[in-house]
């Protein structure tokens, strides 16, 4: 059997900088908010994280698709990514799990791809110029023409995107073993595996749309409030942080991730800001400042806390302060609440703890949250 002919296809970021290469994936035409991914593995998990909405991924990683798609590691029910950006797609998957090829899963789901680009060169443009706004084409040939239509095309900042992506109905993960706490999880992009690692510890998770009130929260009996990672502006959410300020008023312990983290600092009274081109990778350095250990840890973010390194600020809920911190660019990577006498209250994390795929140095950070609720339980 011959394979497919390949079909032409171009690049064109905002700035004008072009890409000839060759289409991959679903023939058509895309636009989103180009950005890179340093991760040398995991792009089945990367093409499914529901925080990469509207975005345009370009893989750093040379070689893709060497162990095709499975059906057990998705995050989510579907592809989220905008549009794919490799170097060079594998010509066959080689892998005991494969159920399909890359190239195949892309076509079924409708993602428009381009392969045979330098890619090296397009992170290093993005790394010099910042994430922007890019097409992708396999119908257009007019550089120019495509060119217009990006420019036309919707920015990330100031985009509330959270509800695109998140359940419409409440569901429940059940705990392994014996059940040990109920969290009420607030899933404003969730990956499947952080309520998986919630319930490995004995929690029975609710997870709600991100639509959900303080009352539903209240209405699971919720030893706990999980807010979840999600893409777009923080800054363009309002009511997620109202509910969250609500809960941390009633004294209810707190964990959230990535988006949960940028949530989390601004009920607190922080800032957010768009970073130049984000972290999104599987091995980016981040201190635990409350440990004095370092992580190498997963991240997914392209908006960051606008938080004082040092010291502690009071807000109407207690004292907050840096907890993480980024050793490659100093960016906040952490929060924590505590009472005036210490006791913590909630904290968060910009990066990813339940790595998939990734490392593992932050798996303590679930057991963190489960010993706040202990100690928040024992003391009612």
């Amino acid at each position: 059997m011959s394979a497919p002919t390949s079909t032409g296809a171009i690049l064109v970021l905002e700035d004008g900088r072009t890409f000839h290469g060759e289409s991959f994936g679903a023939e058509g035409e895309i636009f989103g908010e180009a950005v890179f991914n340093t991760g040398m593995t995991g792009y089945q998990e990367t093409l499914t994280d529901p925080s990469y909405h509207r975005q345009v991924v370009v893989m750093t990683a040379p070689h893709i698709g060497n162990t095709g798609v499975n059906d057990e590691d998705p995050e989510s029910r579907r592809i989220w990514v905008a549009g794919f950006v490799v170097r060079d797609p594998a010509r066959r998957s080689s892998s005991w799990r494969a159920s399909r090829t890359l190239d195949d899963e892309l076509r079924e789901q409708g993602v428009v791809g381009i392969s045979g680009i330098d890619t090296r060169a397009l992170t290093r443009h993005l790394r010099e110029r910042g994430a922007m706004r890019v097409g992708i084409s396999s119908t257009e040939t007019d550089a120019a023409a495509l060119l217009e239509r990006v420019r036309a095309s919707g920015e990330m900042s100031g985009a509330e995107l959270a509800s695109e992506v998140s359940t419409t109905e409440p569901y429940v993960v059940p705990a392994i073993g014996e059940k040990r706490f109920t969290v009420a999880a607030l899933d404003l992009g969730i990956k499947t595996m952080t309520p998986h690692r919630m319930a490995e510890r004995g929690v029975e998770v609710h997870v709600l749309p991100a639509t959900a009130s303080l009352e539903d929260i209240r209405a699971v009996g919720a030893d706990g409030l999980f807010y979840s990672n999600g893409p777009g502006d923080p800054a363009a959410t309002t009511h997620q942080i109202e509910v969250l300020q609500g809960a941390l008023a009633e004294g209810v312990p707190y964990f959230g991730i990535c988006f949960g983290n940028q949530l989390f600092g601004r009920a607190l009274g922080f800032g957010t800001y768009k970073l130049k081109y984000g972290h999104r990778g599987i091995n980016q350095p981040v201190m635990d400042r409350t440990t004095g250990k370092v992580e190498v840890t997963a991240h997914n973010h392209g908006f960051a806390v606008d938080a004082p390194l040092e010291g502690t600020t009071s807000t109407p809920y207690g004292e907050a302060s840096v907890s993480h911190v980024c050793l490659n660019d100093d960016v906040v990577e952490g929060l924590e609440l505590r009472d005036a006498d210490g006791t913590l209250k909630g904290f968060s994390v910009q990066y990813h703890p339940e790595a998939a795929a990734g490392p593992h140095d932050a798996a303590y950070l679930f057991d963190r949250f489960v010993d706040l609720m202990s100690e928040r339980k024992g003391d009612a």
